[in-house]
């Protein structure tokens, strides 16, 4: 999945500030592509947290 292929979805969906980031990765489609890219790609499963708004610190929390 392409960093646009991200983004689209993401972009599709109002307010993802009041939602838990499993909220935000269920209701944007993006599930199954970050625990794919949890275990082989960490930088693009901080890349989709970033994109989904959360803040660094919770990224760091949920990559490492």
């Amino acid at each position: 999945m392409t960093e646009q292929e991200i983004i689209n979805p993401i972009n599709e969906v109002e307010r993802l500030q009041g939602m838990t980031v499993n909220e935000r990765l269920f209701i944007c489609g993006l599930m199954d592509e970050f625990y794919k890219a949890l275990h082989d790609d960490n930088d693009k499963a901080k890349k989709i947290l970033e994109l989904l708004g959360v803040d660094k610190p919770s990224i760091v929390k949920i990559v490492s």
